[in-house]
């Protein structure tokens, strides 16, 4: 397949398409079936470096930007892996590199960087209030040099493969703020010492085999130090880290489209039918073509959001259309896959199936499609908020 957003980061791709090979679709097959973690493969991305390429490199990273770490997530799912599994460590850092205390800083990130540590969660969601962040009911208390936490999140992913996770939760009232954004503080925890000592986790089994759980706070005291930025300010702060991670998921979607497409077209120069290839009919080359032309689109938007937010610049706009695009694309891209395929594409050994079950997640996570246009009307288009 020919694309000319190939020839950026070209020799990230090819260094990363090396190690990729080294796991065989058979591999992410087993464990997707076995609803096991990659283990052996996340740790290869450690080792490599690739999961600290956004940490600077004077506490021990590559320091690169956000493009890069984008085009990391998206040649492992070209690949036929699943970012799903690592890639918290990217965007979970934002929050902690551009509001963290440089004592924070240095304490973390090198142990990040070398893989002693892992940074994989982020707990922000609650039951009761999913997306609607400001009206979170988990409370963090100052009581001397802790601060004592309570409440209940969900979805909350890889806990049990990270030693470290960034909290959101509430140290103002809601009632006592004058602004709703306001009043909200952001924290790192150490999970081993937090799990059974105030934390309970509750894995929650899923479609997508997605490791992902309920978190339950029963006053967990996690140390005063553990707070990031100003008190009051988490709101502005884990900002940060969804705009990385918005354009992060872009960059996975992306992928996915390219190996849906790759597959898809593959499969359709050689399935003759009829005494013809398949892919000689237009009813298979059209849908195909739009496909990819859609994704090159959400492409195009993924590499503007990273371009502002490398250069600090807002880009929250850019990170919700690029997420909204990608994910749209992807989607298409894997109804056209298995459409083209017919009954193979759900036999298990095609992958098909697989990577089908792992995109549809992006139609829902981290934010609902319905959420991203709300967000366009109401912050671009200017139009009366809707909820």
């Amino acid at each position: 397949m020919k694309s000319q957003s190939f020839e950026i980061h070209a020799d990230i791709r090819e260094a990363l398409g090396a190690l990729c090979a080294t796991f065989p679709a058979e591999y992410h097959r087993q464990h997707g079936a076995d609803r096991t973690y990659p283990e052996a493969f996340i740790d290869a991305l450690t080792e490599a470096g690739w999961l600290a390429a956004m940490i600077p490199e004077q506490y021990g990273g590559s320091g690169l930007g956000l493009s890069e770490a984008s085009v990391v997530m998206e040649e492992i799912n070209r690949s036929g892996g699943n970012a799903g599994h690592c890639h918290g460590q990217m965007y979970n850092m934002s929050t902690l590199m551009r509001n963290g205390s440089e004592r924070q800083k240095q304490h973390y990130l090198p142990k990040i960087a070398s893989g002693e540590l892992r940074l994989q969660s982020m707990a922000v969601t609650e039951p009761s209030t999913g997306t609607d962040t400001t009206k979170l009911k988990t409370t963090a208390e100052r009581k001397g040099d802790k601060y004592v936490i309570n409440g209940q999140k969900v979805w909350i992913s890889r806990v049990q493969h990270s030693d470290l996770m960034i909290l959101l939760a509430r140290t103002t009232p809601l009632a006592e703020v004058k602004r709703k954004t306001e009043g909200l503080s952001v924290f790192i925890v150490d999970l081993k010492a937090a799990i059974g000592n105030g934390m309970e986790v509750k894995p929650i089994s899923n479609m997508v085999g997605h490791e992902t759980n309920e978190l339950f706070f029963d006053n967990l005291e996690i140390p005063a130090a553990n707070l990031i930025g100003e008190e009051g300010k988490g709101f502005r702060y884990i900002l940060d880290g969804l705009n990385a991670e918005r354009t992060l998921i872009a960059a996975e979607c992306i992928g996915d489209g390219y190996w849906f497409l790759e597959k898809a077209s593959a499969y359709a120069r050689e399935r003759v039918v009829f005494d013809r290839p398949i892919g000689q009919n237009q009813g298979v080359q059209f849908p195909l073509a739009r496909c990819y032309v859609n994704i090159e689109a959400a492409n195009l938007m993924r590499f503007e959001a990273c371009k502002r937010f490398d250069a600090e610049l807002p880009c929250g706009d850019q990170a919700n259309m690029a997420k909204l695009l990608a994910a749209d694309a992807s989607w298409a891209a894997a109804n056209e896959c298995l459409q083209v395929h017919g009954g193979f594409g759900f036999a298990e050994e095609y992958d098909i199936e697989r990577k089908f079950r792992e995109t549809r997640l992006y139609q829902v996570a981290p934010i609902s499609t319905n959420l991203l246009l709300a967000y366009v009307a109401e912050h671009i288009l200017e139009l009366p908020r809707s909820f």
